[in-house]
């Protein structure tokens, strides 16, 4: 008790309110934990409410742009690879060593532009003398290097490939990339 009394009276206050705020953030912290509203319930949709969509494994997608990249290495080209989706969501991308800073991004947006059309970059490119404003859409490239993947003849991803001197190279690498889904 002698102990207790050597404190000054201030901080015997502090302390004790120090204790009093602790206790009480305690509290309150319980209370308004315990007054979130509750989840909403979980709405069941009608089966004729939803669709299924077909999409590559994470496994086939580094497939395919390993094996553009291994075809691209074995002719000596430094290129990058990607692979998206039927909506444009990279799944893999692959960058060779030695590509250009550019290989990047512009494997992205053929393989994006290869699969919202259905149909290879080198075919999109020759498009545009009938229609300009094609390379206008965000996100696309018309350079030949993308190749769509399609499975029950629908657009699942695409494979896109840049860096290389070409784009009749770069879309050899992707078709390669494409090839080696079926095996």
């Amino acid at each position: 008790m002698k102990k207790i009394s050597q404190f000054s009276k201030r901080a015997r206050i502090a302390t004790g309110g120090a204790v009093l705020a602790a206790v009480a953030a305690g509290t309150f912290g319980t209370v308004s934990a315990s007054a979130a509203p509750a989840a909403a319930p979980m709405a069941n949709v009608q089966e004729s409410s939803t669709t299924t969509s077909t999409h590559l494994t994470i496994d086939a997608a580094t497939k395919a742009a390993q094996a553009a990249l291994d075809a691209a290495k074995k002719d000596n080209q430094r290129v990058s690879v990607a692979v998206v989706d039927r909506n444009g969501n990279t799944i893999v991308t692959l960058r060779g060593d030695g590509a250009g800073p550019q290989s990047y991004e512009s494997a992205v947006k053929k393989a994006y532009t290869a699969v919202s059309w259905n149909a290879p970059t080198s075919e999109l490119a020759k498009r545009l003398t009938n229609a300009p404003t094609l390379k206008d859409i965000p996100g696309t490239l018309f350079l030949a290097g993308g190749a769509p993947v399609t499975a029950k003849n629908a657009p699942i991803a695409g494979v896109g490939v840049a860096g290389a001197p070409s784009g009749d190279l770069d879309e050899k690498f992707a078709q390669a990339g494409v090839a080696a889904l079926n095996k």
